[in-house]
């Protein structure tokens, strides 16, 4: 659940920042995919840091 959560987040924060510097539709959906896909694999680590620690 948490590496969705964080994707999201990721996704919206890639979104603003291509919006910020005047981007297309297409631009905004690239950051907003790559946003996604780095933040889900940060909150996949996350997770499972906090699985082992439990």
């Amino acid at each position: 659940m948490l590496p969705i959560l964080v994707g999201l987040l990721g996704a919206i924060i890639g979104a603003v920042i291509a919006k910020r510097r005047k981007g297309k539709m297409l631009d905004i959906a690239q950051y907003a995919g790559a946003y996604f896909i780095a933040f889900a694999i940060a909150g996949l680590f996350i997770n499972v840091i906090i699985l082992r620690l439990l």
